[in-house]
């Protein structure tokens, strides 16, 4: 391809709104336009790249059995209300009306859509296991759309979804899809980091992201200094601080003190001459749309949360505990209603109009101080086990609900947990039964009897994984693309396109092209430094400069640099195709390896 015949808008300067490098780099490329905010088009040489992706992770995809398909973008509203998901989906969800008023989604994911398709096909279990598969676009209405592609409103992902007659069928399909991630992945010259995570709205057991260290992630990770323990802060638990459950023996008899105009941990360790550690904090929270084993889901319920006083209550651990699709602190109103005491005096002696949700730190506390659901007065001498009941009485519920942070211990080898912070490219879940049964899939097995499918679900963002590998491969002239996934192969520059330098070019090009490597040829009329300065700036692995100098050797050379190093060297005419084919064949051959 010659540079005059394309159509690549490179920039100077950053745009105003363009904070990451990923960002930057995309615009100045002129891979990627603005059309609105969180609306992006791809421009011949991203899209380019983006196709490059998109083959990977088809090929991966083929390469385990799934089956591409291509469902439509506008989905029709019954199925996601069938799914109980027109309601809880929220606002980020773009909804719209025919010219019939029927309701419809603009698809912000897919698992309605592949379980109604399947609902229709699916009689035997001779049909299972099936995985299927799209690259396809969706929409969700971020509120802040930011960093490009990185959190855009339309971008396209790979969904992939699996049915199963059973768990061990499951995770076979759950495990090869985790390995055919990881190559995805390397493939595409990106450093991922699997971890445990939580399965949020998609429902369902198992979980794990595919993410990749990131200044502005939305994620925090927590990893091990010893072992190759990793996990989403959201899920991610620690080794026990003391695994003795408390022993109330020689505790002194509960008292109740006052402490005049005291709410806070903060105010009560000052009053009380007290560490974070010998309080248990209380909090009342609001819970909406929780399961039940043997009735409907409860459309909203509030619970009391038990925790020590230093430690934060992980929200997202708390609804899965108790089964609902959203948690939120009380608000005051309700706090005072439901405890019959000013917010900052709650605990858990003595309340018994709400169910108790205590976390395991807790059980471990022995003579500690706590609320006494009046105002200006605490309880200290407070045992747990004594004073409010164990696990397993009515209403209570005991469990792992703080929130992991640095320096606490690893729930596998006890070694030192420490944090950072990620953006997610891929997530893999076990859905279990979530949408066959709200959505009424079935078939029929080897004894004739009706059984509902459990389901698997794989998703990959193909944007974000393009932007990632920037953020990953640049340097402050511009990209450095992995050869996997660059536009070209290989940029020929031509100091002055005329004469025998435009013959050696077309020479070099058409031999490049006869071994199958992508190449581009600048022809423009521009002076060798702004070539230079674009051709970093694109990123395309290898820079191959032709000029009179070298073409007059006895021995005709060129110019050649890899874009990941500092020094040029000269080569043969004859030879410069032949040598680069056989380095760029070896690169692909190590990524793809």
């Amino acid at each position: 391809m010659n540079y005059s015949s394309t159509f690549i808008p490179t920039l100077r300067e950053v745009p105003a709104d363009a904070v990451i490098a990923s960002h930057r780099l995309m615009f100045r490329s002129g891979m990627l336009r603005k059309l609105a905010n969180g609306l992006f088009a791809y421009l011949p040489l991203g899209l380019r790249s983006f196709r490059k992706v998109e083959q990977i992770v088809r090929e991966e995809m083929n390469a385990i059995g799934a089956l591409e398909i291509k469902p439509t973008v506008v989905l029709p509203g019954e199925i996601w209300k069938e799914s109980g998901r027109w309601d809880s989906m929220g606002a980020g969800m773009l909804r719209v009306k025919n010219r019939l008023d029927n309701d419809f989604v603009v698809s912000p994911t897919a698992e309605e859509a592949f379980t109604a398709i399947v609902r229709d096909e699916l009689a035997s279990y001779r049909q299972l296991p099936l995985a299927m598969y799209q690259i396809n676009t969706k929409y969700r209405d971020e509120i802040r759309p930011r960093y490009g592609v990185m959190r855009g409103r339309e971008f396209v992902m790979k969904d992939a979804y699996s049915w199963h007659c059973d768990e061990t069928s499951l995770d076979e399909t759950y495990q090869a899809m985790g390995r055919a991630y990881r190559r995805i992945f390397k493939r595409c010259g990106l450093t991922v980091i699997p971890v445990k995570a939580d399965s949020g709205a998609m429902g369902g057991s198992g979980s794990e992201e595919f993410m990749v260290e990131s200044d502005i992630g939305d994620n925090t990770l927590i990893l091990c200094k010893n072992c190759g323990y990793a996990a989403n802060v959201e899920k991610a638990g620690c080794a026990p601080d003391n695994t003795t459950e408390a022993s109330p023996a020689n505790t002194p008899p509960l008292e109740k003190i006052d402490t005049p105009n005291i709410k806070t941990i903060d105010e009560l360790c000052a009053f009380l001459t007290m560490s974070p550690q010998t309080f248990i904090k209380t909090l009342i929270y609001r819970a909406i749309n929780v399961e039940s084993d043997n009735a409907a889901a409860v459309p909203e319920a509030f619970f009391a949360v038990a925790i020590r006083g230093d430690l934060d209550v992980n929200e997202v651990k708390l609804a899965a505990l108790i089964k609902a699709a959203e948690v939120s602190l009380a608000a005051d109103a309700d706090v005072t209603r439901l405890t019959n005491a000013p917010v900052g005096f709650a605990g858990p002696v003595g309340l018994d109009s709400l169910p108790l949700i205590v976390d395991h730190t807790v059980t471990a506390m022995h003579d500690a101080v706590t609320g006494a659901l009046a105002k200006d007065l605490h309880y200290r001498h407070v045992a747990y086990g004594r004073d409010f009941a164990k696990q397993g009485s009515d209403g209570w519920l005991v469990g792992d609900i703080r929130t992991v942070k640095a320096g606490d211990r690893c729930i596998a080898c006890n070694g030192e947990l420490y944090t950072k912070m990620g953006n997610e490219l891929g997530h893999i879940f076990k859905l279990g039964y979530k949408y066959t049964r709200s959505m009424n899939v079935s078939y029929l097995d080897e004894n004739g009897k009706s059984q509902v499918p459990t389901m698997g679900c794989y998703g990959i963002g193909v944007d974000r994984t393009l932007a990632s590998v920037i953020e990953e491969h640049h340097d402050e002239a511009g990209i450095v693309w992995p050869a996997s996934i660059a536009p070209y192969h290989v940029i020929i520059v031509p100091i002055k396109y005329d004469g025998a330098v435009k013959a050696a070019s077309d020479r070099l090009a058409a031999e490049f092209a006869a071994a199958g490597i992508e190449i581009l040829l600048d022809d423009r009329n521009e002076r060798p430094g702004v070539k230079f300065n674009d051709a970093d700036l694109l990123g395309i692995p290898w820079r191959v400069v032709v000029g009179d100098k070298g073409l007059a050797q006895p021995n005709p050379q060129v110019e050649v640099k890899h874009r990941r190093e500092k020094e040029n060297r000269m080569l043969e005419l004859d030879k410069a195709a032949g040598e680069l084919t056989s380095q760029l064949k070896a690169e692909l051959a190590e990524l793809n390896r």
